[in-house]
């Protein structure tokens, strides 16, 4: 069952283009991420009405494959995580989920 966590980023003004460079679908995260077994994907989402408003949807496929990730890339991923945390002013996480089916592509 695929394991998926979300979260809601209210971005700087000034900082929109690292924020987009960053969290992107080739960004510093979707690259670390992806030197871990059982990662899936990464999506992220502009709000229509907020164009500074941004979510994320990372999808592994599982949660221990998840967990296996965060301890072995702990020391990285802190790092990335203080140097990406001048580009918002509010990072709320959204939950986590699991996949129940599915209707189309994943």
């Amino acid at each position: 069952m695929a394991y998926t966590y979300m979260w809601e980023y209210q971005v700087r003004p000034d900082r929109e283009p690292d924020f987009l460079r960053d969290y992107g679908p080739d960004g510093a995260w979707v690259t670390l991420f992806r030197r871990a077994e059982g990662y899936v994907s990464t999506h992220l989402y502009r709000d229509r009405d907020d164009p500074l408003r941004f979510v994320t949807v990372d999808t592994w496929e599982s949660e221990p494959t998840h967990q296996e990730f965060r301890l072995r890339f702990a020391a990285e991923f802190a790092k990335l995580d203080q140097a990406c945390e001048a580009l918002t002013i509010r990072e709320t996480p959204l939950g986590r989920f699991d996949r129940i089916g599915n209707s189309g592509p994943a």
